[in-house]
Protein backbone atom coordinates (compact mmCIF):
# COMPACT_ATOMS: atom_id res chain seq x y z
CA UNK A 1 0.00 0.00 0.00
CA UNK A 2 2.62 2.18 0.90
CA UNK A 3 4.29 2.28 -2.59
CA UNK A 4 1.10 3.41 -4.12
CA UNK A 5 0.31 5.96 -2.05
CA UNK A 6 4.17 7.35 -2.44
CA UNK A 7 3.91 6.92 -6.05
CA UNK A 8 0.37 9.58 -5.49
CA UNK A 9 2.38 11.85 -3.78
CA UNK A 10 5.85 11.51 -6.24
CA UNK A 11 3.53 12.44 -9.49
CA UNK A 12 2.33 14.86 -8.09
CA UNK A 13 5.80 16.94 -6.87
CA UNK A 14 7.98 15.48 -9.01
CA UNK A 15 6.25 17.85 -12.14
CA UNK A 16 6.24 20.86 -9.86
CA UNK A 17 9.33 20.42 -9.30
CA UNK A 18 10.24 20.23 -12.59
CA UNK A 19 10.32 23.18 -13.68
CA UNK A 20 14.00 24.48 -14.95
CA UNK A 21 15.87 27.64 -14.98
CA UNK A 22 13.39 29.77 -13.88
CA UNK A 23 14.44 33.28 -12.08
CA UNK A 24 14.53 32.19 -7.98
CA UNK A 25 11.39 34.30 -6.57
CA UNK A 26 9.56 32.73 -3.65
CA UNK A 27 7.32 33.28 -0.93
CA UNK A 28 5.47 31.47 2.28
CA UNK A 29 1.98 31.67 3.82
CA UNK A 30 0.17 30.74 6.62
CA UNK A 31 -3.47 30.16 7.14
CA UNK A 32 -5.75 29.43 10.24
CA UNK A 33 -9.17 28.21 8.72
CA UNK A 34 -12.33 27.52 11.15
CA UNK A 35 -15.35 25.88 9.15
CA UNK A 36 -17.73 22.98 9.22
CA UNK A 37 -17.57 19.59 8.09
CA UNK A 38 -20.60 19.44 5.32
CA UNK A 39 -23.54 16.77 5.42
CA UNK A 40 -22.55 15.19 2.34
CA UNK A 41 -24.98 12.02 2.77
CA UNK A 42 -26.70 10.35 5.38
CA UNK A 43 -23.99 8.25 6.77
CA UNK A 44 -21.76 10.99 8.50
CA UNK A 45 -24.68 12.89 9.59
CA UNK A 46 -23.45 11.56 13.30
CA UNK A 47 -19.89 12.63 13.01
CA UNK A 48 -21.20 16.69 12.01
CA UNK A 49 -20.33 18.34 15.89
CA UNK A 50 -18.06 21.00 16.34
CA UNK A 51 -16.51 22.89 14.00
CA UNK A 52 -13.36 21.68 12.78
CA UNK A 53 -10.06 24.41 12.51
CA UNK A 54 -7.16 24.01 10.65
CA UNK A 55 -3.78 25.46 9.75
CA UNK A 56 -2.26 25.73 6.26
CA UNK A 57 1.49 26.41 5.82
CA UNK A 58 2.73 26.62 2.01
CA UNK A 59 6.00 27.15 -0.03
CA UNK A 60 5.13 28.98 -3.28
CA UNK A 61 7.59 29.62 -6.50
CA UNK A 62 6.68 32.10 -9.07
CA UNK A 63 6.77 31.30 -12.73
CA UNK A 64 8.14 33.82 -15.13
CA UNK A 65 6.88 32.96 -18.45
CA UNK A 66 9.66 31.05 -19.69
CA UNK A 67 7.00 29.06 -21.20
CA UNK A 68 3.64 30.07 -22.81
CA UNK A 69 1.31 27.86 -20.52
CA UNK A 70 2.86 30.25 -17.49
CA UNK A 71 1.89 33.14 -20.01
CA UNK A 72 -1.54 32.51 -20.67
CA UNK A 73 -2.05 31.01 -17.13
CA UNK A 74 -1.48 34.51 -16.00
CA UNK A 75 1.88 33.32 -14.18
CA UNK A 76 0.39 30.76 -11.98
CA UNK A 77 2.97 29.67 -8.88
CA UNK A 78 3.74 26.22 -8.21
CA UNK A 79 4.55 24.60 -4.61
CA UNK A 80 4.27 22.48 -1.73
CA UNK A 81 2.00 22.64 1.43
CA UNK A 82 1.26 21.18 4.40
CA UNK A 83 -2.30 20.88 6.31
CA UNK A 84 -3.43 19.97 9.64
CA UNK A 85 -6.73 19.34 10.31
CA UNK A 86 -8.59 18.64 14.14
CA UNK A 87 -12.13 17.90 13.54
CA UNK A 88 -12.74 18.94 17.10
CA UNK A 89 -14.36 15.19 17.40
CA UNK A 90 -12.56 12.20 19.33
CA UNK A 91 -14.44 10.09 16.68
CA UNK A 92 -12.40 11.65 13.63
CA UNK A 93 -9.31 12.74 15.08
CA UNK A 94 -6.75 14.94 13.48
CA UNK A 95 -5.79 14.40 9.76
CA UNK A 96 -1.93 15.73 8.80
CA UNK A 97 -1.55 16.02 5.21
CA UNK A 98 1.43 16.61 2.19
CA UNK A 99 0.11 18.64 -0.70
CA UNK A 100 1.64 19.84 -4.42
CA UNK A 101 -0.16 22.88 -5.67
CA UNK A 102 -0.67 25.19 -7.78
CA UNK A 103 -2.00 29.37 -7.30
CA UNK A 104 -3.66 31.01 -9.96
CA UNK A 105 -4.68 34.83 -10.29
CA UNK A 106 -7.17 36.57 -11.23
CA UNK A 107 -8.41 40.41 -11.02
CA UNK A 108 -5.01 42.34 -11.18
CA UNK A 109 -3.64 39.34 -9.27
CA UNK A 110 -5.91 40.70 -6.13
CA UNK A 111 -7.97 37.15 -6.44
CA UNK A 112 -6.61 34.01 -5.67
CA UNK A 113 -7.23 30.51 -6.70
CA UNK A 114 -5.42 27.51 -5.07
CA UNK A 115 -5.54 23.62 -5.96
CA UNK A 116 -3.95 21.31 -3.93
CA UNK A 117 -3.46 17.37 -4.37
CA UNK A 118 -1.73 14.97 -1.81
CA UNK A 119 -1.64 12.62 0.98
CA UNK A 120 -2.59 12.31 4.22
CA UNK A 121 -2.59 11.07 7.51
CA UNK A 122 -5.59 9.94 10.08
CA UNK A 123 -4.87 9.51 13.77
CA UNK A 124 -8.21 7.57 14.23
CA UNK A 125 -9.29 5.48 11.81
CA UNK A 126 -12.49 2.83 11.84
CA UNK A 127 -12.04 -0.16 14.45
CA UNK A 128 -14.82 -2.63 14.58
CA UNK A 129 -13.66 -2.65 18.85
CA UNK A 130 -12.27 0.60 19.62
CA UNK A 131 -13.77 2.82 17.36
CA UNK A 132 -16.82 1.64 15.27
CA UNK A 133 -18.47 5.45 14.72
CA UNK A 134 -15.59 6.32 12.48
CA UNK A 135 -17.08 5.44 8.95
CA UNK A 136 -15.62 8.37 7.20
CA UNK A 137 -11.74 6.26 7.56
CA UNK A 138 -11.39 3.54 6.97
CA UNK A 139 -7.29 3.60 6.80
CA UNK A 140 -4.83 5.83 8.20
CA UNK A 141 -3.87 6.69 5.03
CA UNK A 142 -6.08 8.99 2.65
CA UNK A 143 -6.31 11.05 -0.24
CA UNK A 144 -6.89 14.39 -0.33
CA UNK A 145 -7.53 17.68 -1.91
CA UNK A 146 -7.88 21.27 -0.96
CA UNK A 147 -8.83 24.51 -2.33
CA UNK A 148 -8.42 28.25 -1.58
CA UNK A 149 -9.97 30.97 -2.83
CA UNK A 150 -8.97 34.24 -1.53
CA UNK A 151 -8.15 37.97 -1.53
CA UNK A 152 -4.80 39.22 -0.94
CA UNK A 153 -2.76 41.91 -0.62
CA UNK A 154 0.86 41.62 -1.23
CA UNK A 155 3.58 44.14 0.61
CA UNK A 156 1.52 45.62 2.49
CA UNK A 157 4.77 46.05 4.68
CA UNK A 158 8.56 45.02 3.97
CA UNK A 159 7.09 41.77 1.65
CA UNK A 160 4.49 40.63 4.25
CA UNK A 161 0.78 40.33 3.17
CA UNK A 162 -2.61 39.87 4.17
CA UNK A 163 -4.98 37.19 2.67
CA UNK A 164 -8.52 35.99 3.28
CA UNK A 165 -11.57 33.78 1.99
CA UNK A 166 -12.71 30.48 2.09
CA UNK A 167 -11.31 27.03 1.73
CA UNK A 168 -12.32 23.45 1.08
CA UNK A 169 -10.62 20.56 2.19
CA UNK A 170 -11.41 16.70 0.94
CA UNK A 171 -10.36 13.47 2.49
CA UNK A 172 -11.35 10.27 1.77
CA UNK A 173 -9.18 6.91 1.26
CA UNK A 174 -10.88 6.17 -1.91
CA UNK A 175 -12.59 2.63 -0.94
CA UNK A 176 -9.02 1.15 -0.70
CA UNK A 177 -10.81 -0.35 2.87
CA UNK A 178 -13.96 0.45 4.11
CA UNK A 179 -15.73 2.22 5.40
CA UNK A 180 -14.66 5.07 3.23
CA UNK A 181 -17.69 8.07 3.16
CA UNK A 182 -15.04 10.60 3.63
CA UNK A 183 -15.07 14.69 4.66
CA UNK A 184 -15.68 17.62 3.56
CA UNK A 185 -15.11 20.47 5.19
CA UNK A 186 -15.53 24.28 4.13
CA UNK A 187 -14.02 27.12 6.19
CA UNK A 188 -13.61 30.70 6.63
CA UNK A 189 -9.48 31.60 6.01
CA UNK A 190 -6.93 34.24 7.24
CA UNK A 191 -3.68 34.29 6.42
CA UNK A 192 -0.60 36.08 6.49
CA UNK A 193 2.09 35.82 3.62
CA UNK A 194 6.00 36.66 3.09
CA UNK A 195 7.95 37.69 -0.20
CA UNK A 196 11.16 36.46 -0.42
CA UNK A 197 14.06 37.27 -2.99
CA UNK A 198 11.93 40.06 -4.55
CA UNK A 199 14.37 41.38 -7.76
CA UNK A 200 12.79 43.84 -9.99
CA UNK A 201 15.23 42.42 -12.87
CA UNK A 202 12.94 39.67 -12.74
CA UNK A 203 10.47 40.44 -14.93
CA UNK A 204 6.97 38.53 -16.27
CA UNK A 205 7.72 37.94 -20.18
CA UNK A 206 4.84 38.75 -22.10
CA UNK A 207 4.34 37.86 -25.79
CA UNK A 208 7.78 36.73 -26.27
CA UNK A 209 6.61 33.27 -27.52
CA UNK A 210 3.96 31.74 -30.01
CA UNK A 211 0.46 32.43 -28.75
CA UNK A 212 -1.19 29.79 -30.06
CA UNK A 213 -0.54 25.98 -29.86
CA UNK A 214 -2.99 23.11 -31.12
CA UNK A 215 -2.16 19.27 -32.04
CA UNK A 216 -4.04 16.83 -34.33
CA UNK A 217 -6.40 14.34 -33.22
CA UNK A 218 -4.17 11.78 -31.37
CA UNK A 219 -5.28 8.16 -30.02
CA UNK A 220 -4.38 7.32 -26.24
CA UNK A 221 -4.32 3.97 -24.69
CA UNK A 222 -4.80 3.61 -20.74
CA UNK A 223 -3.93 0.74 -18.39
CA UNK A 224 -5.46 1.52 -15.05
CA UNK A 225 -5.39 -0.92 -12.07
CA UNK A 226 -4.93 -0.73 -7.71
CA UNK A 227 -7.18 -2.70 -5.00
CA UNK A 228 -10.29 -1.53 -3.33
CA UNK A 229 -12.92 -2.53 -0.95
CA UNK A 230 -16.50 -2.81 -1.88
CA UNK A 231 -19.37 -1.53 0.17
CA UNK A 232 -19.94 -4.04 2.42
CA UNK A 233 -17.75 -4.25 5.65
CA UNK A 234 -14.85 -7.05 5.83
CA UNK A 235 -15.08 -8.47 2.48
CA UNK A 236 -11.58 -7.95 1.88
CA UNK A 237 -9.40 -5.69 -0.63
CA UNK A 238 -9.54 -7.07 -4.07
CA UNK A 239 -7.49 -5.90 -7.44
CA UNK A 240 -9.36 -3.92 -10.30
CA UNK A 241 -8.40 -3.10 -13.85
CA UNK A 242 -9.44 -0.83 -16.17
CA UNK A 243 -8.46 -0.33 -20.03
CA UNK A 244 -9.50 2.76 -21.65
CA UNK A 245 -9.18 3.88 -25.22
CA UNK A 246 -9.92 7.39 -26.37
CA UNK A 247 -9.06 9.82 -28.88
CA UNK A 248 -8.17 13.80 -27.96
CA UNK A 249 -7.80 17.19 -29.26
CA UNK A 250 -5.56 19.32 -27.74
CA UNK A 251 -7.24 23.13 -28.67
CA UNK A 252 -4.44 25.42 -27.12
CA UNK A 253 -1.79 25.27 -24.73
CA UNK A 254 -4.52 25.03 -22.14
CA UNK A 255 -6.89 22.39 -23.02
CA UNK A 256 -7.26 18.97 -24.39
CA UNK A 257 -11.05 17.28 -25.00
CA UNK A 258 -10.64 13.31 -24.91
CA UNK A 259 -13.76 11.14 -26.05
CA UNK A 260 -13.82 6.97 -26.10
CA UNK A 261 -14.42 4.07 -24.19
CA UNK A 262 -13.32 2.33 -21.18
CA UNK A 263 -13.75 -1.61 -19.91
CA UNK A 264 -13.66 -2.21 -16.22
CA UNK A 265 -12.85 -5.64 -13.92
CA UNK A 266 -13.17 -4.89 -10.51
CA UNK A 267 -12.88 -8.54 -8.59
CA UNK A 268 -14.13 -6.80 -5.21
CA UNK A 269 -17.90 -6.64 -7.08
CA UNK A 270 -17.65 -10.08 -7.80
CA UNK A 271 -17.02 -10.89 -4.21
CA UNK A 272 -19.99 -8.69 -3.33
CA UNK A 273 -22.41 -10.17 -5.80
CA UNK A 274 -21.63 -14.05 -4.14
CA UNK A 275 -21.82 -12.01 -0.33
CA UNK A 276 -25.35 -10.62 -1.59
CA UNK A 277 -26.51 -13.85 -3.39
CA UNK A 278 -25.89 -15.66 -0.05
CA UNK A 279 -26.77 -13.48 2.46
CA UNK A 280 -29.81 -11.98 0.88
CA UNK A 281 -31.72 -14.96 -1.36
CA UNK A 282 -33.51 -13.04 -3.62
CA UNK A 283 -32.07 -9.78 -3.74
CA UNK A 284 -28.77 -10.42 -6.46
CA UNK A 285 -28.78 -13.00 -9.60
CA UNK A 286 -25.41 -14.77 -8.26
CA UNK A 287 -24.40 -15.42 -12.24
CA UNK A 288 -24.86 -11.59 -12.21
CA UNK A 289 -21.79 -10.22 -14.69
CA UNK A 290 -19.19 -7.66 -12.69
CA UNK A 291 -17.40 -6.27 -15.28
CA UNK A 292 -18.68 -3.53 -17.08
CA UNK A 293 -18.53 -0.95 -20.26
CA UNK A 294 -18.33 2.57 -20.60
CA UNK A 295 -18.69 5.44 -22.54
CA UNK A 296 -16.27 8.38 -21.28
CA UNK A 297 -15.98 12.20 -22.32
CA UNK A 298 -13.09 14.36 -20.42
CA UNK A 299 -11.42 17.50 -20.27
CA UNK A 300 -7.77 17.70 -19.43
CA UNK A 301 -5.75 20.94 -18.14
CA UNK A 302 -2.35 21.26 -19.31
CA UNK A 303 0.39 23.00 -17.31
CA UNK A 304 3.29 21.87 -19.53
CA UNK A 305 4.10 18.43 -18.96
CA UNK A 306 1.30 18.09 -15.80
CA UNK A 307 -2.20 17.93 -16.39
CA UNK A 308 -5.49 17.67 -14.68
CA UNK A 309 -7.82 15.41 -16.31
CA UNK A 310 -11.90 15.86 -15.01
CA UNK A 311 -13.59 12.81 -17.23
CA UNK A 312 -17.70 12.07 -16.99
CA UNK A 313 -18.78 8.33 -17.85
CA UNK A 314 -21.73 6.83 -18.29
CA UNK A 315 -21.73 2.63 -18.19
CA UNK A 316 -23.64 0.95 -21.40
CA UNK A 317 -23.73 -2.52 -19.99
CA UNK A 318 -24.27 -2.73 -16.44
CA UNK A 319 -25.73 -5.62 -15.50
CA UNK A 320 -24.80 -5.29 -11.25
CA UNK A 321 -26.13 -2.26 -10.21
CA UNK A 322 -23.39 -0.98 -8.41
CA UNK A 323 -24.08 2.56 -7.61
CA UNK A 324 -25.26 4.72 -10.20
CA UNK A 325 -24.69 4.49 -13.94
CA UNK A 326 -22.91 7.42 -14.27
CA UNK A 327 -19.55 8.05 -13.06
CA UNK A 328 -16.75 10.62 -12.69
CA UNK A 329 -13.11 11.06 -12.47
CA UNK A 330 -10.60 13.52 -11.45
CA UNK A 331 -6.84 13.49 -11.09
CA UNK A 332 -3.07 14.31 -12.15
CA UNK A 333 -1.40 13.23 -15.00
CA UNK A 334 1.97 13.76 -15.81
CA UNK A 335 3.90 13.22 -19.13
CA UNK A 336 6.89 11.78 -19.17
CA UNK A 337 7.42 12.18 -23.31
CA UNK A 338 5.06 13.53 -26.20
CA UNK A 339 4.02 9.50 -26.28
CA UNK A 340 4.24 8.22 -22.43
CA UNK A 341 2.19 9.48 -19.66
CA UNK A 342 1.24 8.48 -15.71
CA UNK A 343 -1.95 9.05 -14.61
CA UNK A 344 -3.50 8.67 -10.30
CA UNK A 345 -7.37 9.63 -10.22
CA UNK A 346 -10.11 9.01 -8.16
CA UNK A 347 -13.01 7.49 -9.66
CA UNK A 348 -16.26 8.54 -8.02
CA UNK A 349 -20.10 7.73 -8.23
CA UNK A 350 -21.52 11.08 -6.70
CA UNK A 351 -19.85 11.70 -3.37
CA UNK A 352 -18.97 8.30 -3.31
CA UNK A 353 -15.28 7.37 -4.28
CA UNK A 354 -14.73 3.61 -5.71
CA UNK A 355 -11.54 3.78 -6.58
CA UNK A 356 -8.04 5.12 -6.23
CA UNK A 357 -6.39 4.76 -10.18
CA UNK A 358 -2.55 4.27 -11.13
CA UNK A 359 -1.96 4.07 -14.96
CA UNK A 360 0.39 4.25 -17.46
CA UNK A 361 -0.57 4.97 -20.96
CA UNK A 362 -0.04 5.55 -24.41
CA UNK A 363 -0.50 8.68 -27.04
CA UNK A 364 -0.16 7.83 -30.52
Amino acid sequence: MSQKWLLLLGLVTFSLFSQEKEPSAFSIDAHFYYGTMLRHNKNVGHLVKDHPVGYILAYNHKTFGEKYWQQSYNFPDWGISLIYQDFKNEVLGENLGLYGHYNFYFLNRKLLFRIGEGIAYNTNPFDLETNFKNVSYGSHLLASTYMLFNYHEDDLFEGIGMEAGITFVHHSNGSFKAPNSGTNVLGFTLGMKYNFNEDSSQEQRVGDLPTSYAEPIKFNFLFRGGVNEGDFYNLGQHPFYVFSAYADKRLNYQSTLQLGMEFFISTSLKKEIEYQAAAFPGRVDPNSDYKRLAVMAGHEFRLGSFAIPTQLGYYVYWPYQYESRVYTRVGVAYYFSERVFGVSTVKTHAFNAEAIEFGLGLRL
